[in-house]
């Protein structure tokens, strides 16, 4: 197993914390919530023993990253900005970019917005969306206006940040299990749009091998260290991040490959998505669902994954 080290990187203003192993051409592989660089733990050592340097940042906001105070700072645009610029700051012209989760649209953003320094794309979980007609919290307010949707939960500062905080170990495991494929999705009830995210959810007690206890005790004392404000700035940048991308492409260009959960509920959400992919990103390479594999690919399904990323740069290299 080729060892994983740590340090701090200076890039857009701020210092990112990065894992990284191995020698070779760049594969920046970037984290969603409510997780860390550790999301790619079984992925960085494979990544580098196939002759590339794999990088897995904390993102703005998590870990041992700086965590800015001004909530606008965590919009897209800044986001990609922060990660486009580790090439440079790591000694490389270009790389190749891997996301999943929220790491996905940074992922698609950054092909998108900086084709010239990314020569590939990958993405877990949430396909490719060009940018939307409409601010996308306008539409998910009136979408969901008669029921709980956790996205608009998360917008108001200081409220999911206080549930997150109350038992961070608790709420991360019963996060984990509900988006996972072990979840019993016939369990799951709508609820009133003033209900709480976790409070009525069922503690699973444990999540298997895919995140063992002592997986979880990394993420809890990440997230003890580092609170969940910075990672719930995500999902208020919304507008601000649509405001921004106007005048983006609205295609990819560059080797391209998608995989994701069969069981995952954000595939089911961006259906639409999954269908048109192929043709707003044409030139996809892998396309891919794995079966009774939920929300967390690259940690439920480490093997099936690695195999797809070892394709993906062998075609692309």
């Amino acid at each position: 197993m080729t060892e994983i080290q740590f340090r701090r990187v200076a890039t857009n203003g701020i210092e990112i914390n990065i894992a990284e192993a191995g020698e070779g051409p760049l594969v920046l592989l970037t984290h969603g919530f409510p997780e860390s660089w550790y999301s790619w733990r079984h992925q960085l050592p494979v990544i580098a023993a196939a002759g590339f340097r794999a990088v897995a940042p904390d993102m703005r906001g998590y870990g041992r990253s700086d965590k800015p105070q001004d909530i606008t700072t965590y919009n897209q645009v800044n986001v990609i900005q922060d990660i486009v610029g580790l090439i440079p700051a790591l000694g490389y012209e270009t790389a190749v970019i891997i996301g999943h989760d929220w790491g996905a649209p940074t992922a698609w953003g950054a092909a998108e917005l900086h084709p010239d320094r990314i020569t590939a794309v990958g993405a877990l979980s949430v396909p490719y969306s060009p940018r939307a007609d409409a601010p996308p919290l306008d539409t998910m307010k009136a979408i969901f206006k008669d029921v709980f949707f956790y996205q608009l939960y998360f917008q108001e500062p200081g409220v999911a940040e206080k549930q997150w905080d109350a038992d961070i170990r608790t709420n991360l495991r019963k996060f984990f299990h509900l988006g996972s494929g072990a979840f019993d999705k016939t369990l799951a009830q709508s609820k009133g749009p003033d209900a709480d995210l976790l409070s009525d959810i069922a503690d699973p007690g444990s999540l298997g091998d895919w995140c063992t206890d002592e997986d979880l005790d990394y993420y809890t004392a990440e997230f003890t260290n580092s609170g969940f404000r910075g990672p719930l700035n995500y999902y208020r940048n919304h507008n601000l991040t649509w405001e921004l991308t106007a005048d983006a492409p609205g295609t990819i260009q560059q080797p391209a490959m998608f995989v994701a959960g069969a069981e995952d509920g954000v595939i089911l959400m961006a259906a639409d998505a999954l269908n048109k992919l192929p043709a707003r990103v044409p030139n996809l390479l892998i396309n891919e669902l794995i079966p009774e594999i939920g929300h967390w690919t690259q940690q439920e399904a480490p093997e099936a994954v690695n195999q797809y990323i070892l394709e993906f740069l062998s075609k692309v290299s």
